[in-house]
């Protein structure tokens, strides 16, 4: 029996997961990349991505526990050095995670208890008459002061920076810019204390165009779609199959898979994302540790946070569901940048996860954006249901299992009696009847795209091809639908339009089914099976 092995999940603290003997993958080589060059750095990744675990990586050697490196790439490259090695330099570390932020003093308080307790931990004092009476002018001293007594130039941390501003955008915008005007002051410090500093890095998972952090920080350098940092947040292929092997094979046994079924199961799931246009693709590390420690597959990213506001955002735009689906279009200006007051949500959905790099065209410079894998896909998918179906969430799980059992035992009749069942309660809004085309065919879209997380049912998104087509195990079945028109209509051009030729060699059953939907009734009115 193989040993159990301890991974990291949700483990933000490098000294806690080495003490403790957690699996690491070994991420050192970004860090000691980045020490080397030296600068002002922002990163943006989603949430639960390992940056605050990144950030305390880098505090760690920072402070020079080289006892925490022993065998990763830093240790090897501090010890090739003939001098300074394993140098220490005073941190300031400002962990946004937690704070209430939607209170007046939320922030401040905040930034104040950080400047304090660094203060106390190197024996400075944070009297007023020493570092001053302002925030900024406090933290503008408290620099010069750290660098004068350790004789080291300091080193300041910024995790989730964005963490006050996403906290407060819906439910306080007020205080939002008063958090905003605060940081204005704050972190411009940093402008004119090169001689000072010797590394600065944020993280977050939003870059707000109008925070002076990135505006007023003219030696900042976002390194968020740099192919070179492309996997410094994350689990690579190569990572995956060389540091998990043991855990891979649980998994593949617990659910009566192969090794190699089980990896492509995996990359299915949990792979896809890629942060810049040439970069290799990345696991999401939390779905995929969860997945290899419950040796179960989940939507374990998805279910920690509700994308509330990005359906909000959605439903207020002049994209579809099935747009994101086709792959959208952006730039990497709009990528990289996020104003609250923009309708467009895709930088938004790129930034939070939702969305990654499919394809990059070098002639425009053009990004394709996609969903990154099925656990984002499906999850995302099913939190439309109440925005799109009306709210029946609580009847979809159970209406979709038995369509899905419909399908595979060949019983056509039952799943379309389900499918008008599930039209007919459908609440639908009094509006023109473009609308109600444009809402029937989104909710076409969903339904029938969900049935594919339980079986191969592909919906089709552009002319000359049927509206859809899934399989089972025994049969094959060709859909088509079709607005205030007849079944007898939908099923014909399935046959004028060849759209089962390609399906007459197999050996399963083929089905070909047109549906009417009638816009004045507002449900399937009928259908024909062939």
């Amino acid at each position: 029996m193989t040993e159990i092995r301890k991974l990291p999940i949700g483990i933000q603290s490098f000294e806690k997961l080495r003490d403790d003997n957690y699996l690491y993958v070994d991420k050192t080589k970004y860090i000691w990349d980045l020490v080397n060059q030296g600068g002002v750095y922002f990163l943006s990744r989603p949430r639960r991505f390992g940056k605050s675990l990144l950030l305390t990586t880098m505090e760690a050697y920072f402070r020079g526990r080289k006892n925490l490196f022993k065998g990763l790439y830093i240790e090897k490259k501090e010890n090739e050095k003939a001098v300074d090695a394993w140098q220490e330099h005073p941190v300031i570390k400002f962990s946004l995670a937690g704070g209430e932020y939607l209170s007046p003093d939320g922030l401040y308080s905040k930034l104040d208890s950080i400047l304090k307790n660094t203060s106390q931990e190197y024996g400075i004092s944070y009297d007023e008459q020493i570092l001053g009476t302002t925030l900024s002018v406090r933290f503008s001293n408290l620099l010069a002061l750290l660098c004068k007594k350790t004789g080291r130039r300091v080193v300041v941390l910024v995790d989730e920076y964005d963490k006050p501003l996403l906290e407060t955008m819906i439910k306080n915008p007020d205080q939002e810019e008063k958090n905003r005007e605060l940081y204005k002051g704050f972190f411009a410090v940093l402008k004119d204390q090169d001689e000072f500093l010797e590394f600065v890095f944020f993280t977050g998972v939003t870059k707000f165009t109008k925070v002076s952090i990135f505006s007023d920080l003219n030696q900042l350098t976002d390194i968020s779609l740099d192919s070179k940092y492309a996997c410094i947040c994350g689990i690579t292929e190569e990572e995956l199959l060389g540091g998990f092997g043991p855990e891979i094979g649980r998994l593949a046994r617990k659910n009566k898979e192969t090794q190699e079924e089980c990896q492509r199961h995996l990359e299915k799931m949990y792979d896809g994302y890629h942060f810049a246009s040439d970069s290799p693709g990345v696991y999401n590390p939390f779905s995929l540790l969860n997945a290899l420690r419950a040796e179960r597959y989940g939507r374990y990213w998805f279910s920690t946070g509700t994308p509330t506001m990005l359906i909000e955002k959605l439903e207020t735009s002049s994209i579809n569901p099935e747009d994101l689906d086709r792959g959208v279009e952006a730039t990497e200006q709009m990528i990289e940048d996020y104003r609250a007051e923009n309708p467009d949500p895709i930088p938004l959905f790129y930034q939070s996860g939702y969305l990654t790099i499919k394809h990059y065209d070098d002639r425009f410079a053009t990004f394709i954006l996609g969903y990154p894998n099925e656990e984002v896909k499906y999850g995302f998918l099913n939190s439309l249901i109440p925005a799109v179906l009306g709210y029946r969430d609580e009847e979809h799980p159970l209406t979709m299992r038995n369509m899905v059992l419909d399908l595979e035992t060949g019983d056509a009749d039952s799943f379309l009696t389900r499918l008008k069942s599930l039209f007919a309660g459908i609440p639908y809004p009094a509006t023109e009847s473009l609308k109600y085309e444009e809402s029937w065919r989104n909710q076409i879209y969903l339904i029938l795209t969900l049935l594919g997380a339980f079986t191969s049912c592909e919906v089709q998104t552009s002319e000359g091809r049927c509206d859809c087509v899934a399989e089972t195990s025994d049969y094959i079945y060709i859909f088509e639908f079709k607005m205030d028109k007849s079944a007898d209509e939908a099923l014909a051009q399935i046959d004028d339009r060849g759209y089962g030729i390609r399906y007459e060699a197999d050996g399963r059953k083929l089905m070909k089914i047109g549906v009417a939907f009638s816009s004045e009734e507002r449900t399937v009115t009928g259908w024909k099976i062939a």
